[in-house]
């Protein structure tokens, strides 16, 4: 919400019937803080009056029969860019919805709608507009007080947690690893749901999913730490969320140049991140594995999971991996499953980095609470088995000042080709 009554949210309404738009301009004439400048019937008219106007929010109908709204909104972020767009409709398929996001718009209203939800809907865009920061008279952008270059920044730290096995556990750690590095390390820290079609993050952590990575996809050349700032959600735990998208279809939509941009704010704003995935290896998953510092390698003491694994290190050697880069963590372990740890060193030649117990009956306490199991079982061996791996990750990426990073992040796109190229190897 603006700031002061003086700091209206400016608003243009598109729509081809003429009640429609009075109605619109009834149920916001009552808000101190909006203000309505301009009406249009149709998509080319809201082109003209969106570049004459600069309005900071353009409500715009879908279904026109001149233009419609979509071809009209992608039009108007061409010409008019860091324009804010809603798109209404009375068809609420996730086709429209989806091709409303690629065009730009920031949300997708269905008609009818209340007067809140169409008030929530307005201040929620207007306070994810891209911000002009005035700097002081002679400052150049990106030079320090004292005019010799970039302020010294400590970057972030990614940590990607992968399996190459479905079922092993990804999001359970991931979730415990960022709550256990806040509570134990006091770190800034934040959480990434990059498993974009079904997440569970926010579920595990009980949050209200009211924001996710869907509401910067418009606006990702402009992202920026205010921004990204806005859309993540606070956890009780101190953890910073980005949620992934509310329906499955939002996937389509997001971009390895979209994850680049996020992973590169990220590392501006916190000490670590840690991102969790799904198992593939399609490029917006290669993205995050190449960014990141540590890969914690999960699996399970079964078959399958060890021969997904053993194929895993083979492609990460052919992408270049530092056999460092990748922690390779036993989850769920029983004694009674026959398979020890050291013979998996052996059959990897690589070293176990740590052992986390089967605990079903805590995990599933800790799942349908909302509460993550290193908060309200702090003692349970399966809490210290994360807890360690934190401090170990910690005390890793932690080195003195003059060591060199390990793993420099690379383009999506060669990284997508690098690994169609190892295809061809095999």
């Amino acid at each position: 919400m603006p700031d002061t009554p003086e700091n209206k949210i400016r608003v243009l309404i598109v729509d081809d019937i003429p009640e429609t738009r009075e109605n619109l301009k009834k149920l916001l004439f009552f808000e101190q803080d909006v203000e309505v400048v301009g009406a249009a019937s149709s998509g080319r008219e809201a082109i003209e009056l969106t570049a004459e106007l600069k309005p900071d929010i353009v409500l715009m109908d879908i279904n026109m029969p001149d233009m419609d709204g979509i071809t009209a909104t992608r039009l108007i972020m061409e010409k008019v860019p860091g324009t804010q767009m809603i798109m209404m409709s009375v068809q609420g398929e996730m086709s429209y919805v989806r091709e409303s996001m690629r065009a730009g718009a920031r949300e997708f209203l269905i008609k009818p709608f209340t007067s809140d939800e169409l008030i929530t809907s307005l201040r929620r865009v207007y306070d994810l507009r891209p911000r002009v920061v005035a700097l002081p008279p002679g400052a150049v952008k990106g030079v320090g007080p004292g005019g010799l270059g970039p302020e010294p920044v400590s970057e972030g730290k990614i940590i990607t947690v992968f399996s190459a096995k479905g079922g092993v556990g990804c999001t359970t750690i991931a979730v415990n690893l960022a709550c256990a590095m806040k509570a134990e390390h006091n770190l800034k820290v934040a959480l990434w749901d990059a498993s974009f079609q079904f997440g569970d993050v926010g579920v595990m952590l009980n949050m209200q999913p009211t924001r996710s990575i869907v509401d910067i996809m418009s606006q990702i050349n402009d992202l920026d730490e205010e921004l990204l700032g806005n859309v993540m959600l606070s956890h009780s735990s101190g953890v910073k969320v980005l949620l992934a998208p509310p329906e499955p279809q939002y996937a389509d939509s997001i971009r390895v140049n979209h994850l680049e941009a996020i992973i590169g704010v990220m590392k501006r704003m916190y000490d670590f991140i840690i991102i969790d995935t799904w198992t593939s290896l399609y490029d917006q998953v290669l993205t995050v594995l190449d960014a990141a510092n540590r890969v914690v390698l999960l699996l399970t003491p079964e078959i399958p999971a060890v021969k997904n694994t053993r194929l895993y290190f083979d492609i990460a050697e052919g992408l270049g991996y530092p056999p460092e880069k990748n922690m390779l963590v036993l989850n769920k372990w029983d004694r009674r499953s026959g398979i020890r740890p050291e013979k998996l060193e052996g059959a990897f030649n690589h070293p176990l980095n740590g052992v986390i117990p089967l605990d079903e009956r805590t995990v599933l306490s800790s799942v349908n609470q909302g509460t993550p199991f290193v908060l309200s079982y702090r003692t349970a061996p399966i809490s210290q088995g994360v807890s360690d791996l934190a401090r170990r990750l910690v005390e890793v990426l932690r080195p003195e000042p003059e060591r060199p990073p390990t793993v420099e992040p690379v383009a999506g796109q060669a990284q997508a080709s690098r690994l169609g190229k190892l295809m061809h190897q095999r």
